[in-house]
C-alpha cells in the first residue's frame, strides 16, 4: 500500500497509521515523498543539477517520510529490501519500505520524475509478488485507468507501465478511507 506523502498534514493520518499497523503481517507500506519531495524539486529547480541526482534524493525524501510514520506508529518497522520485509512480515508487524538501497541504479528504474512512488510502490508490489496494490491518495478520481490516470496527473507518467508489470488488481483509496479499510482488513470478503 502506498500512504501518500500529501497525508502528511492531514489529520487522518493517525488513523491510517493505526489501521495499517493493526493490519501487521498482510501489509507492505510504500511511503510517498511529500514535503521531502517537495524539497527536492524545488531545489532542483532553484540549482538544475541532474534528474539522476533528484531521483537518488527523492528517494531519500520517501525514506524520510517512511521514518516520520515508523516514528509516530510503532507498530511500523522500517525495511529495506524483500529479505527485511519478510521479516517484518513474518513478525506480524507491518514494515514500511526504505526504497533506496534496491533503487539506486536499478536498471528497470528510470532516474527521472517519471517515477514517483506511484510507480515504485507498483514495482515492488510485482517484486514481492503481492495479491494486490492499493494507492492512498489525497482525493480519488473516478477513472482508475492507469494512462487515465497519468494523463490527469494523480500517478506519474510511469505508472501505467509498472502497474501493466505488476498485472493485478490495483486500489485507489481517499485519504478519509482508514476506517472502511481497517474494516474490511478485519473481515476481509
Amino acid at each position: 500500500m502506498k500512504l501518500g506523502g500529501n497525508l502528511h498534514e492531514a489529520p487522518e493520518l493517525a488513523d491510517w497509521l493505526q489501521v495499517l499497523a493493526r493490519a501487521g503481517g498482510r501489509i507492505v507500506v510504500v511511503p510517498g515523498g511529500g514535503p521531502f519531495a517537495d524539497a527536492v524539486r524545488a531545489a532542483q529547480a532553484r540549482w538544475g543539477f541532474t534528474d539522476a541526482a533528484a531521483h537518488h534524493m527523492a528517494l531519500l525524501a520517501m525514506e524520510q517520510y517512511g521514518l516520520m510514520l515508523c516514528a509516530l506508529e510503532p507498530g511500523l518497522i522500517p525495511a529495506s529490501d524483500p529479505e527485511d520485509i519478510a521479516r517484518v512480515l513474518v513478525r506480524g508487524r507491518t514494515p514500511v519500505w526504505l526504497p533506496s538501497s534496491l533503487c539506486v541504479g536499478a536498471a528497470d528504474i528510470p532516474e527521472s520524475w517519471s517515477v514517483t512512488s506511484d510507480s515504485l510502490a507498483a514495482w515492488l508490489a510485482a517484486r514481492l509478488g503481492a495479491e494486490a496494490l492499493a494507492l492512498v491518495k489525497h482525493t480519488v478520481p473516478v477513472d482508475i485507468d492507469p494512462r487515465a490516470l497519468a494523463l490527469a496527473g494523480w500517478v506519474d507518467t510511469a505508472f501505467p507501465h509498472f502497474a501493466k508489470a505488476f498485472g493485478k488488481p490495483i486500489h485507489l483509496l481517499g485519504r478519509q478511507e482508514a476506517p472502511v479499510f481497517g474494516e474490511w482488513l478485519a473481515h476481509p470478503v
